[in-house]
Protein backbone atom coordinates (compact mmCIF):
# COMPACT_ATOMS: atom_id res chain seq x y z
CA UNK A 1 0.00 0.00 0.00
CA UNK A 2 1.35 3.47 -0.90
CA UNK A 3 1.26 6.26 1.68
CA UNK A 4 -2.01 8.02 2.48
CA UNK A 5 -0.68 11.37 1.24
CA UNK A 6 0.37 9.99 -2.11
CA UNK A 7 4.12 10.02 -1.44
CA UNK A 8 6.25 7.70 -3.53
CA UNK A 9 9.03 7.56 -0.90
CA UNK A 10 7.51 4.86 1.30
CA UNK A 11 4.90 2.14 1.49
CA UNK A 12 3.08 0.30 4.27
CA UNK A 13 4.58 -3.18 4.43
CA UNK A 14 5.02 -6.14 6.75
CA UNK A 15 8.08 -5.75 8.98
CA UNK A 16 9.41 -8.93 10.63
CA UNK A 17 8.64 -8.91 14.35
CA UNK A 18 6.79 -5.58 14.19
CA UNK A 19 3.69 -6.15 12.11
CA UNK A 20 3.13 -3.28 9.69
CA UNK A 21 5.49 -0.37 9.20
CA UNK A 22 6.60 2.25 6.68
CA UNK A 23 9.44 1.14 4.42
CA UNK A 24 11.43 3.33 2.00
CA UNK A 25 10.73 2.38 -1.63
CA UNK A 26 13.46 4.72 -2.87
CA UNK A 27 16.66 6.18 -1.45
CA UNK A 28 15.78 9.01 0.94
CA UNK A 29 18.57 11.58 1.49
CA UNK A 30 19.32 13.04 4.91
CA UNK A 31 17.09 16.01 5.70
CA UNK A 32 14.27 14.96 3.37
CA UNK A 33 10.76 15.69 4.59
CA UNK A 34 9.28 12.21 4.37
CA UNK A 35 5.75 13.26 5.26
CA UNK A 36 3.73 16.28 6.32
CA UNK A 37 0.36 15.34 7.75
CA UNK A 38 -2.66 16.84 9.49
CA UNK A 39 -4.36 14.91 12.31
CA UNK A 40 -7.65 13.13 11.64
CA UNK A 41 -8.48 12.95 15.37
CA UNK A 42 -7.33 15.30 18.14
CA UNK A 43 -7.60 15.17 21.93
CA UNK A 44 -7.98 18.25 24.16
CA UNK A 45 -5.19 19.51 26.39
CA UNK A 46 -7.39 19.47 29.50
CA UNK A 47 -9.27 16.20 29.27
CA UNK A 48 -12.37 15.57 31.34
CA UNK A 49 -13.62 12.10 32.37
CA UNK A 50 -13.44 9.09 30.02
CA UNK A 51 -17.12 9.24 29.12
CA UNK A 52 -16.81 12.83 27.93
CA UNK A 53 -13.64 11.95 26.02
CA UNK A 54 -15.32 8.96 24.33
CA UNK A 55 -18.17 11.16 23.10
CA UNK A 56 -15.70 13.81 21.92
CA UNK A 57 -13.70 11.24 19.96
CA UNK A 58 -16.77 9.44 18.58
CA UNK A 59 -17.99 12.69 17.04
CA UNK A 60 -14.69 13.03 15.19
CA UNK A 61 -14.63 9.39 14.08
CA UNK A 62 -18.16 9.71 12.69
CA UNK A 63 -17.03 12.64 10.53
CA UNK A 64 -14.23 10.64 8.87
CA UNK A 65 -14.52 9.36 5.33
CA UNK A 66 -14.99 5.62 4.92
CA UNK A 67 -11.39 5.19 3.82
CA UNK A 68 -10.09 7.21 6.78
CA UNK A 69 -12.34 5.28 9.18
CA UNK A 70 -11.03 1.95 7.94
CA UNK A 71 -7.44 3.14 8.25
CA UNK A 72 -8.11 4.48 11.74
CA UNK A 73 -9.61 1.23 13.03
CA UNK A 74 -6.77 -0.79 11.48
CA UNK A 75 -4.24 0.91 13.78
CA UNK A 76 -2.85 -1.18 16.61
CA UNK A 77 -4.80 -1.07 19.88
CA UNK A 78 -3.07 -1.97 23.12
CA UNK A 79 -6.21 -1.70 25.24
CA UNK A 80 -9.21 -4.12 25.55
CA UNK A 81 -12.56 -2.76 24.45
CA UNK A 82 -16.23 -3.75 24.41
CA UNK A 83 -17.65 -1.16 22.03
CA UNK A 84 -16.59 1.25 19.28
CA UNK A 85 -16.14 4.21 21.63
CA UNK A 86 -13.73 2.22 23.84
CA UNK A 87 -11.95 0.92 20.75
CA UNK A 88 -11.45 4.47 19.44
CA UNK A 89 -10.15 5.67 22.80
CA UNK A 90 -7.73 2.73 22.99
CA UNK A 91 -6.38 3.43 19.49
CA UNK A 92 -5.73 7.05 20.40
CA UNK A 93 -3.98 6.16 23.66
CA UNK A 94 -1.82 3.64 21.81
CA UNK A 95 -0.95 5.73 18.77
CA UNK A 96 -1.48 9.41 19.64
CA UNK A 97 1.38 11.80 18.86
CA UNK A 98 1.93 15.13 20.65
CA UNK A 99 0.58 18.36 19.15
CA UNK A 100 1.81 21.75 20.36
CA UNK A 101 -1.30 23.85 19.78
CA UNK A 102 -3.57 25.83 22.04
CA UNK A 103 -6.14 23.55 23.62
CA UNK A 104 -4.87 20.41 21.84
CA UNK A 105 -2.61 17.81 23.46
CA UNK A 106 -2.25 15.09 20.82
CA UNK A 107 -3.69 13.49 17.75
CA UNK A 108 -3.82 10.54 15.39
CA UNK A 109 -2.12 10.70 11.99
CA UNK A 110 -2.93 7.87 9.61
CA UNK A 111 0.54 7.69 8.09
CA UNK A 112 2.81 8.92 10.90
CA UNK A 113 1.17 6.61 13.44
CA UNK A 114 2.23 3.65 11.29
CA UNK A 115 5.90 4.39 11.87
CA UNK A 116 7.53 1.93 14.28
CA UNK A 117 9.93 2.71 17.10
CA UNK A 118 13.70 2.20 17.07
CA UNK A 119 16.13 3.41 19.75
CA UNK A 120 18.56 4.05 16.89
CA UNK A 121 15.91 5.79 14.79
CA UNK A 122 16.70 7.07 11.30
CA UNK A 123 13.89 9.68 11.22
CA UNK A 124 12.62 12.46 13.47
CA UNK A 125 8.97 13.12 14.30
CA UNK A 126 8.00 16.73 14.96
CA UNK A 127 4.91 18.88 15.33
CA UNK A 128 5.57 21.85 13.06
CA UNK A 129 3.87 24.76 14.76
CA UNK A 130 4.40 27.02 11.76
CA UNK A 131 2.39 24.91 9.31
CA UNK A 132 0.21 23.07 11.88
CA UNK A 133 1.27 19.67 10.60
CA UNK A 134 3.11 16.64 11.87
CA UNK A 135 6.34 16.13 9.92
CA UNK A 136 8.87 13.34 9.70
CA UNK A 137 12.40 14.01 8.38
CA UNK A 138 15.28 11.67 7.58
CA UNK A 139 18.06 12.11 10.16
CA UNK A 140 20.49 10.28 7.88
CA UNK A 141 20.43 8.74 4.43
CA UNK A 142 17.80 5.99 4.37
CA UNK A 143 18.46 3.43 1.61
CA UNK A 144 15.68 1.82 -0.42
CA UNK A 145 14.19 -1.14 1.47
CA UNK A 146 15.06 0.14 4.97
CA UNK A 147 12.27 0.68 7.47
CA UNK A 148 11.58 4.28 8.49
CA UNK A 149 11.70 4.50 12.29
CA UNK A 150 11.20 7.14 14.98
CA UNK A 151 11.88 7.32 18.72
CA UNK A 152 8.71 6.94 20.81
CA UNK A 153 10.07 8.07 24.18
CA UNK A 154 10.74 11.65 25.26
CA UNK A 155 14.24 11.19 26.73
CA UNK A 156 17.21 8.94 26.02
CA UNK A 157 17.60 6.40 28.82
CA UNK A 158 19.59 3.26 29.49
CA UNK A 159 18.44 -0.03 28.03
CA UNK A 160 16.58 -1.29 31.10
CA UNK A 161 14.57 1.93 31.50
CA UNK A 162 13.79 2.09 27.78
CA UNK A 163 12.55 -1.49 27.74
CA UNK A 164 10.34 -0.95 30.78
CA UNK A 165 8.80 2.24 29.42
CA UNK A 166 8.14 0.71 26.01
CA UNK A 167 6.62 -2.40 27.58
CA UNK A 168 4.43 -0.41 29.99
CA UNK A 169 3.23 2.20 27.52
CA UNK A 170 3.29 0.45 24.15
CA UNK A 171 3.26 -3.25 25.01
CA UNK A 172 6.44 -4.42 23.29
CA UNK A 173 10.09 -5.10 24.02
CA UNK A 174 12.48 -3.39 21.64
CA UNK A 175 14.95 -5.56 19.73
CA UNK A 176 16.70 -2.78 17.77
CA UNK A 177 20.46 -2.62 17.23
CA UNK A 178 21.08 -0.71 20.47
CA UNK A 179 18.87 -3.00 22.54
CA UNK A 180 20.51 -6.11 21.04
CA UNK A 181 24.11 -5.16 21.73
CA UNK A 182 26.30 -7.68 23.59
CA UNK A 183 26.37 -7.10 27.35
CA UNK A 184 29.65 -5.18 27.49
CA UNK A 185 28.78 -2.91 24.57
CA UNK A 186 25.30 -2.35 25.98
CA UNK A 187 26.78 -1.32 29.33
CA UNK A 188 29.16 1.09 27.54
CA UNK A 189 26.21 2.57 25.67
CA UNK A 190 24.24 2.94 28.92
CA UNK A 191 27.17 4.74 30.56
CA UNK A 192 27.35 7.07 27.58
CA UNK A 193 23.65 7.90 27.88
CA UNK A 194 23.94 8.42 31.63
CA UNK A 195 26.90 10.76 31.10
CA UNK A 196 24.93 12.74 28.49
CA UNK A 197 22.15 13.19 31.06
CA UNK A 198 24.67 14.33 33.70
CA UNK A 199 26.22 16.82 31.30
CA UNK A 200 22.79 18.15 30.38
CA UNK A 201 22.10 18.82 34.06
CA UNK A 202 25.48 20.51 34.58
CA UNK A 203 25.03 22.73 31.52
CA UNK A 204 21.49 23.62 32.58
CA UNK A 205 22.61 24.48 36.11
CA UNK A 206 25.37 26.79 34.87
CA UNK A 207 22.97 28.39 32.41
CA UNK A 208 20.37 29.06 35.08
CA UNK A 209 23.04 30.81 37.16
CA UNK A 210 24.32 32.73 34.09
CA UNK A 211 27.71 31.07 34.55
CA UNK A 212 29.09 30.76 31.02
CA UNK A 213 32.52 29.39 31.85
CA UNK A 214 35.05 27.61 29.66
CA UNK A 215 34.23 24.63 31.84
CA UNK A 216 30.61 24.82 30.66
CA UNK A 217 31.75 24.81 27.03
CA UNK A 218 33.82 21.72 27.88
CA UNK A 219 30.62 20.02 29.06
CA UNK A 220 28.90 20.78 25.74
CA UNK A 221 31.95 19.63 23.77
CA UNK A 222 31.87 16.29 25.58
CA UNK A 223 28.12 16.01 25.09
CA UNK A 224 28.42 16.52 21.33
CA UNK A 225 31.20 13.94 21.16
CA UNK A 226 29.06 11.40 23.01
CA UNK A 227 26.08 12.11 20.73
CA UNK A 228 28.28 11.42 17.73
CA UNK A 229 29.51 8.18 19.29
CA UNK A 230 25.87 7.14 19.64
CA UNK A 231 25.46 7.38 15.89
CA UNK A 232 24.99 9.95 13.13
CA UNK A 233 22.20 12.49 13.18
CA UNK A 234 21.31 12.45 16.88
CA UNK A 235 18.32 14.72 17.46
CA UNK A 236 19.97 16.21 20.58
CA UNK A 237 22.79 17.82 18.60
CA UNK A 238 21.01 21.07 17.60
CA UNK A 239 20.16 21.89 21.22
CA UNK A 240 23.78 21.18 22.24
CA UNK A 241 25.13 23.47 19.52
CA UNK A 242 22.73 26.21 20.61
CA UNK A 243 24.04 25.85 24.18
CA UNK A 244 27.58 26.26 22.82
CA UNK A 245 26.50 29.32 20.82
CA UNK A 246 24.99 30.95 23.91
CA UNK A 247 28.13 30.29 25.97
CA UNK A 248 30.40 31.76 23.30
CA UNK A 249 28.22 34.81 22.62
CA UNK A 250 27.76 35.52 26.34
CA UNK A 251 31.56 35.80 26.50
CA UNK A 252 31.68 38.19 23.52
CA UNK A 253 32.91 35.53 21.08
CA UNK A 254 30.93 36.27 17.91
CA UNK A 255 33.13 34.14 15.63
CA UNK A 256 32.50 30.89 17.48
CA UNK A 257 28.95 31.90 18.41
CA UNK A 258 27.96 32.31 14.77
CA UNK A 259 29.41 28.93 13.76
CA UNK A 260 27.75 27.11 16.66
CA UNK A 261 24.42 28.81 15.86
CA UNK A 262 24.77 27.83 12.19
CA UNK A 263 25.33 24.21 13.22
CA UNK A 264 22.29 24.31 15.49
CA UNK A 265 20.07 25.76 12.75
CA UNK A 266 21.35 23.24 10.21
CA UNK A 267 20.58 20.42 12.65
CA UNK A 268 17.01 21.65 13.14
CA UNK A 269 16.64 22.19 9.40
CA UNK A 270 17.54 18.53 8.88
CA UNK A 271 15.30 17.19 11.66
CA UNK A 272 12.37 19.62 11.45
CA UNK A 273 12.52 21.53 8.17
CA UNK A 274 13.31 25.10 7.14
CA UNK A 275 9.79 26.22 8.05
CA UNK A 276 9.99 24.91 11.62
CA UNK A 277 9.72 27.25 14.60
CA UNK A 278 13.19 26.22 15.78
CA UNK A 279 14.87 27.27 12.53
CA UNK A 280 12.85 30.48 12.24
CA UNK A 281 13.59 31.52 15.83
CA UNK A 282 17.31 30.82 15.81
CA UNK A 283 18.54 31.58 12.31
CA UNK A 284 18.68 35.30 13.22
CA UNK A 285 21.38 34.41 15.79
CA UNK A 286 23.35 32.59 13.09
CA UNK A 287 23.05 35.68 10.88
CA UNK A 288 23.84 38.20 13.64
CA UNK A 289 25.01 36.58 16.89
CA UNK A 290 25.22 39.95 18.65
CA UNK A 291 21.40 39.99 18.66
CA UNK A 292 21.35 37.31 21.37
CA UNK A 293 20.25 38.93 24.62
CA UNK A 294 23.19 37.30 26.45
CA UNK A 295 25.77 39.08 24.31
CA UNK A 296 28.24 41.08 26.34
CA UNK A 297 27.69 39.57 29.78
CA UNK A 298 31.44 39.12 29.57
CA UNK A 299 33.91 40.09 26.85
CA UNK A 300 36.72 37.79 27.97
CA UNK A 301 36.59 35.75 24.71
CA UNK A 302 35.96 38.79 22.54
CA UNK A 303 36.13 38.17 18.77
CA UNK A 304 34.41 39.62 15.73
CA UNK A 305 32.44 37.42 13.32
CA UNK A 306 35.32 37.62 10.83
CA UNK A 307 37.97 36.26 13.21
CA UNK A 308 37.62 32.67 12.00
CA UNK A 309 40.92 30.91 11.16
CA UNK A 310 41.34 29.83 7.56
CA UNK A 311 43.16 26.85 6.10
CA UNK A 312 42.84 24.53 9.10
CA UNK A 313 42.04 20.86 8.64
CA UNK A 314 38.72 19.71 10.19
CA UNK A 315 40.32 18.42 13.40
CA UNK A 316 42.36 21.57 14.01
CA UNK A 317 39.32 23.72 13.20
CA UNK A 318 37.21 21.85 15.75
CA UNK A 319 40.00 22.25 18.32
CA UNK A 320 39.86 26.01 17.70
CA UNK A 321 36.05 26.08 17.70
CA UNK A 322 35.74 24.30 21.05
CA UNK A 323 38.70 26.21 22.58
CA UNK A 324 40.51 22.96 23.23
CA UNK A 325 43.80 24.76 23.69
CA UNK A 326 45.15 23.39 26.92
CA UNK A 327 45.91 26.28 29.29
CA UNK A 328 49.38 26.35 30.77
CA UNK A 329 49.33 25.05 34.32
CA UNK A 330 51.22 27.21 36.79
CA UNK A 331 53.84 24.48 37.22
CA UNK A 332 54.44 24.23 33.45
CA UNK A 333 56.06 27.62 32.91
CA UNK A 334 59.24 28.53 31.05
CA UNK A 335 58.12 28.23 27.42
CA UNK A 336 58.05 31.19 25.04
CA UNK A 337 54.54 32.58 24.88
CA UNK A 338 52.65 35.06 22.72
CA UNK A 339 51.71 38.33 24.43
CA UNK A 340 48.70 38.55 22.07
CA UNK A 341 47.33 35.28 23.46
CA UNK A 342 44.19 36.50 25.22
CA UNK A 343 43.85 33.32 27.22
CA UNK A 344 47.07 34.21 29.02
CA UNK A 345 47.05 38.01 28.60
CA UNK A 346 43.35 38.94 28.84
CA UNK A 347 41.86 42.41 28.58
CA UNK A 348 40.31 43.98 31.68
CA UNK A 349 36.81 42.85 30.60
CA UNK A 350 38.01 39.24 30.43
CA UNK A 351 39.54 39.12 33.93
CA UNK A 352 37.86 37.04 36.63
CA UNK A 353 35.54 38.87 39.00
CA UNK A 354 36.88 39.17 42.53
CA UNK A 355 33.35 38.78 43.95
CA UNK A 356 32.95 35.17 42.80
CA UNK A 357 35.10 32.21 41.89
CA UNK A 358 35.50 31.90 38.11
CA UNK A 359 36.24 28.26 37.30
CA UNK A 360 37.90 29.26 34.03
CA UNK A 361 40.71 30.60 36.21
CA UNK A 362 40.58 28.67 39.51
CA UNK A 363 40.28 25.09 40.69
CA UNK A 364 39.38 23.80 44.13
CA UNK A 365 42.28 22.15 45.99
CA UNK A 366 41.81 20.98 49.59
CA UNK A 367 38.85 23.29 50.22
CA UNK A 368 40.65 26.34 48.83
CA UNK A 369 40.62 27.79 45.32
CA UNK A 370 44.01 27.94 43.59
CA UNK A 371 44.88 29.45 40.19
CA UNK A 372 44.23 26.88 37.49
CA UNK A 373 46.72 28.52 35.16
CA UNK A 374 48.80 31.63 34.70
CA UNK A 375 47.23 34.84 33.41
CA UNK A 376 48.63 38.33 33.36
CA UNK A 377 47.04 41.73 32.75
CA UNK A 378 48.95 44.27 30.65
CA UNK A 379 48.19 48.00 30.75
CA UNK A 380 50.00 51.21 29.83
CA UNK A 381 50.28 54.03 32.39
CA UNK A 382 48.45 57.17 31.23
CA UNK A 383 48.15 58.92 34.61
CA UNK A 384 48.91 58.58 38.32
CA UNK A 385 47.73 60.15 41.56
CA UNK A 386 48.57 59.64 45.23
CA UNK A 387 46.09 60.47 47.99
CA UNK A 388 45.66 57.78 50.61
CA UNK A 389 47.41 55.37 48.24
CA UNK A 390 48.92 55.26 44.78
CA UNK A 391 46.42 54.98 41.95
CA UNK A 392 47.54 54.41 38.36
CA UNK A 393 45.28 54.92 35.37
CA UNK A 394 46.03 52.29 32.70
CA UNK A 395 44.82 51.55 29.18
CA UNK A 396 44.50 47.87 28.29
CA UNK A 397 44.76 46.06 24.94
CA UNK A 398 41.19 47.16 24.12
CA UNK A 399 42.16 50.79 24.81
CA UNK A 400 39.91 50.85 27.89
CA UNK A 401 40.95 52.99 30.87
CA UNK A 402 41.21 51.14 34.19
CA UNK A 403 42.26 52.33 37.67
CA UNK A 404 44.87 50.26 39.48
CA UNK A 405 44.69 50.82 43.25
CA UNK A 406 47.66 49.94 45.46
CA UNK A 407 46.26 48.25 48.55
CA UNK A 408 49.73 47.05 49.52
CA UNK A 409 51.30 47.58 52.92
CA UNK A 410 53.29 50.50 51.52
CA UNK A 411 50.28 51.92 49.61
CA UNK A 412 52.46 52.14 46.48
CA UNK A 413 55.63 53.48 48.12
CA UNK A 414 57.33 50.21 47.12
CA UNK A 415 57.79 51.65 43.62
CA UNK A 416 60.60 54.00 42.69
CA UNK A 417 59.35 57.32 41.22
CA UNK A 418 61.28 56.56 38.00
CA UNK A 419 59.06 53.53 37.41
CA UNK A 420 55.83 55.50 37.57
CA UNK A 421 56.09 57.13 34.17
CA UNK A 422 53.46 57.72 31.52
CA UNK A 423 54.04 55.32 28.64
CA UNK A 424 55.45 52.52 30.79
CA UNK A 425 53.67 49.16 30.73
CA UNK A 426 52.40 47.47 33.87
CA UNK A 427 51.99 43.69 34.17
CA UNK A 428 49.82 42.30 36.99
CA UNK A 429 49.89 38.56 37.62
CA UNK A 430 46.54 36.93 38.46
CA UNK A 431 44.72 40.27 38.24
CA UNK A 432 41.00 40.39 39.07
CA UNK A 433 38.22 42.83 38.25
CA UNK A 434 36.95 44.61 41.34
CA UNK A 435 34.12 47.03 42.05
CA UNK A 436 35.15 49.81 44.42
CA UNK A 437 32.93 51.85 46.73
CA UNK A 438 33.96 55.02 44.91
CA UNK A 439 35.06 55.36 41.33
CA UNK A 440 35.08 53.05 38.35
CA UNK A 441 35.68 49.29 38.48
CA UNK A 442 39.36 48.44 38.31
CA UNK A 443 42.12 46.28 39.75
CA UNK A 444 43.14 46.16 43.39
CA UNK A 445 46.77 45.18 44.08
CA UNK A 446 47.48 43.63 47.48
CA UNK A 447 50.85 41.96 46.86
CA UNK A 448 53.57 44.11 45.24
CA UNK A 449 55.34 40.93 44.09
CA UNK A 450 52.48 40.38 41.63
CA UNK A 451 53.35 43.56 39.66
CA UNK A 452 56.13 44.47 37.22
CA UNK A 453 56.68 47.68 35.26
CA UNK A 454 58.59 47.87 31.97
CA UNK A 455 60.03 51.06 30.43
CA UNK A 456 58.24 50.57 27.12
CA UNK A 457 54.76 51.40 25.81
CA UNK A 458 52.18 48.65 25.41
CA UNK A 459 52.13 49.24 21.65
CA UNK A 460 55.92 48.91 21.44
CA UNK A 461 55.82 45.81 23.65
CA UNK A 462 53.30 44.12 21.35
CA UNK A 463 55.33 45.09 18.27
CA UNK A 464 58.38 43.53 19.92
CA UNK A 465 56.31 40.45 20.66
CA UNK A 466 55.36 40.16 16.97
CA UNK A 467 59.04 40.15 15.99
CA UNK A 468 59.85 37.59 18.65
CA UNK A 469 57.06 35.33 17.42
CA UNK A 470 58.24 35.66 13.80
CA UNK A 471 62.00 35.44 14.25
CA UNK A 472 62.39 33.26 17.33
CA UNK A 473 59.83 30.47 17.22
CA UNK A 474 60.35 27.27 15.25
CA UNK A 475 57.57 26.06 12.93
CA UNK A 476 57.85 22.46 11.70
CA UNK A 477 61.56 22.54 12.53
CA UNK A 478 62.15 25.75 10.53
CA UNK A 479 63.17 29.21 11.78
CA UNK A 480 63.24 32.59 10.00
CA UNK A 481 66.35 34.74 9.73
CA UNK A 482 65.90 38.12 11.44
CA UNK A 483 68.08 39.79 8.83
CA UNK A 484 66.97 38.46 5.44
CA UNK A 485 63.78 36.50 6.35
CA UNK A 486 65.20 33.33 4.80
CA UNK A 487 63.73 30.17 6.29
CA UNK A 488 66.11 27.39 7.30
CA UNK A 489 66.48 24.53 9.76
CA UNK A 490 69.93 25.66 10.86
CA UNK A 491 70.52 29.29 11.89
CA UNK A 492 72.79 31.11 14.38
CA UNK A 493 71.30 32.54 17.56
CA UNK A 494 72.03 36.05 18.82
CA UNK A 495 74.46 35.62 21.70
CA UNK A 496 73.02 38.56 23.65
CA UNK A 497 69.23 38.29 23.65
CA UNK A 498 69.25 34.54 22.77
CA UNK A 499 65.95 34.99 20.89
CA UNK A 500 66.60 36.19 17.33
CA UNK A 501 68.31 33.96 14.74
CA UNK A 502 70.49 34.76 11.73
CA UNK A 503 72.08 33.12 8.68
CA UNK A 504 75.45 34.78 9.35
CA UNK A 505 77.06 37.92 10.73
CA UNK A 506 76.01 39.90 7.66
CA UNK A 507 72.37 39.13 8.29
CA UNK A 508 72.84 39.97 11.95
CA UNK A 509 74.20 43.42 11.03
CA UNK A 510 71.16 43.87 8.74
CA UNK A 511 68.86 42.90 11.60
CA UNK A 512 70.57 45.36 13.94
CA UNK A 513 70.35 48.23 11.47
CA UNK A 514 67.03 47.62 9.69
CA UNK A 515 64.89 45.77 12.18
CA UNK A 516 65.84 47.66 15.31
CA UNK A 517 67.49 44.63 16.89
CA UNK A 518 69.98 46.72 18.85
CA UNK A 519 67.23 48.41 20.88
CA UNK A 520 65.17 45.26 21.08
CA UNK A 521 68.16 43.21 22.18
CA UNK A 522 68.72 45.64 25.04
CA UNK A 523 65.07 45.37 26.10
CA UNK A 524 65.05 41.59 25.92
CA UNK A 525 68.13 41.32 28.14
CA UNK A 526 66.06 42.84 30.96
CA UNK A 527 65.29 39.84 33.24
CA UNK A 528 61.80 41.07 34.05
CA UNK A 529 60.76 41.60 30.42
CA UNK A 530 62.41 38.38 29.35
CA UNK A 531 60.53 36.63 32.16
CA UNK A 532 57.26 38.01 30.77
CA UNK A 533 57.93 36.34 27.41
CA UNK A 534 58.81 33.07 29.11
CA UNK A 535 56.13 33.21 31.80
CA UNK A 536 58.70 33.29 34.58
CA UNK A 537 57.52 35.44 37.48
CA UNK A 538 60.53 35.60 39.81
Amino acid sequence: MQSMNGSSMYALRDVPGKGKGLVAIENIPKGTRILSEQPVITTPERQQDDEWLKRHISQQVDSLSEHQRQSFFSLYNLYPYQNVAEQSLGIIRTNGLPIEANGIEGGVFLDACRINHDCDNNAQKHWNQSIKRHTVHALRDIPKGEEITIYYLRLDSNRAIRQKKLQDKFGFLCSCRLCSLPTQQSQENDKRLERIAQLDDLIGRDGMQLNFWLRTLRYVDERVRLYNEQGPGNSGLPRAYLDAAQIAIANGDLARGRIFAERAVEGWRTACGSDSKEVIEHRSIAQDPAKLHLYGLSMKWKTSEEEVPQGLDPNDFDDWLWKREKPKKVEQLGQLTDLRNREIFPSFAALPNSNKVDLDFYEKVDDTYQPLRLWCFLGEIVDSITLHHLELTLTDIDDKKIPLHFNTDGRGRELAPAQIQKGHTVAVLHAQRRVFMYGDPGIGLGDPQMLKIFPVSLKKLLELNDQVQKFSTKVDGIRTCHGCSKKAASLNRCGKCLLFWYCDSGCQRTGWSERGHKANCKLLRDPGLRGLFFLKWD
